[in-house]
């Protein structure tokens, strides 16, 4: 479970940042991969990353904005292309499917697989027994929501030690208690799993905003996160700035992390006037003030999110 970002500029691509896009890396628990907004050339961004279109699974945007959406007709497209066959879901606001039937209609572009485009106005959005995601509609010019990803507590290890002593060998024994079922052996014991199983495994949980300014759905999506990721636009001497525009600064993010009790702040979402990492220094100075384990977001670095206690 880990993040790798795509794109950490805001409203338009420089020479040194693309546009916003988040991958959530979930090649050992799913064997894929998710993205949240898909900001114009995010599949250029892609072909220099280690991820493949074809691992491609879900697809979260937050707002319709140009800058988190422009680049997903093409990379629903390219997809067809580069060996997509499984089934793939986008997950936006109210608009999402006008906007995708609109453009890949009037392109003329098609798709081979199945492709599922679902609407939502926040809640939970998807369930299966691995993950919980659920969304909230944040304070922005236009409907922009925020996702927290949950990933449902995991079986304890197996006591590998106890299970050689009864003589058990790795196959299919060994999935079943994990499974929670009872097995019983030649001799006549029976095993149970809370008989060789560890305490089960906290689940980690992430929480990516769209764009926003501070407000009580950003703490409630954030409450308790390992990792909460937040758009840090401006510095806070242009905090009236931010309030125009509906963004935040570096200052407001940390402020919600700590509220939220989240474990690490991760800042993104950049503007173009801090155009260095002399410059994007000072956002993460303003935030560590207040919320001392910040980073800044950079792309193509890989973040693993652990589960901290």
């Amino acid at each position: 479970m880990e993040l790798l970002f795509l794109g950490t500029n805001a409203g338009v691509p420089t020479l040194q940042r693309n546009v916003t896009s988040i991958a959530l890396r979930l090649f050992e628990e799913r064997r894929s991969f998710w993205l949240f907004d898909c900001g114009e050339a995010t599949q250029h961004q892609i072909l220099r990353s280690p991820l493949k279109l074809s691992k491609l699974e879900k697809i979260f945007i937050t707002h319709l904005h140009g800058d988190h959406l422009f680049g997903l007709p093409g990379l629903l497209a390219s997809r067809n292309n580069q060996g997509g066959t499984s089934p793939l879901t986008v997950y936006g606001p109210r608009g999402i499917k006008e906007f995708l039937d609109t453009t890949m209609k009037l392109s003329q572009s098609r798709v081979d697989y199945v492709l599922e485009v679902v609407e939502h106005e926040g809640g939970i959005i998807f369930e299966d027994k691995g993950f919980i995601v659920e969304s909230r509609l944040l304070e922005h010019r236009i409907d922009s929501y925020g996702y927290r990803v949950t990933e449902k507590d995991r079986t304890g290890s197996l006591n590998m030690t106890l299970l050689e002593l009864h003589g058990i060998r790795p196959g299919p024994l060994y999935g079943k208690l994990k499974c929670g079922e009872s097995i019983e052996l030649e001799n006549g014991t029976v095993l149970r799993p809370e008989d060789v199983l560890g305490q089960p495994k906290k689940g980690r949980i992430v929480t990516i905003l769209g764009d926003t300014r501070p407000c009580p759905a950003v703490v409630t999506l954030a409450q308790g996160a390992d990792m909460l990721v937040h758009e840090a636009t401006f510095l806070h001497e242009m905090v009236e700035t931010a309030h125009e525009y509906y963004h935040s600064t570096a200052i407001q993010a940390a402020n919600a992390a700590k509220d939220a009790e989240a474990k690490q702040l991760v800042l993104t979402h950049f503007s173009s006037r801090y155009k260095d990492m002399e410059q994007l220094g000072q956002l993460l100075e303003e935030a560590k003030e207040i919320f001392p384990n910040t980073m800044l977001a950079e792309e193509f670095h890989i973040l693993p999110i652990e589960r901290i206690q």
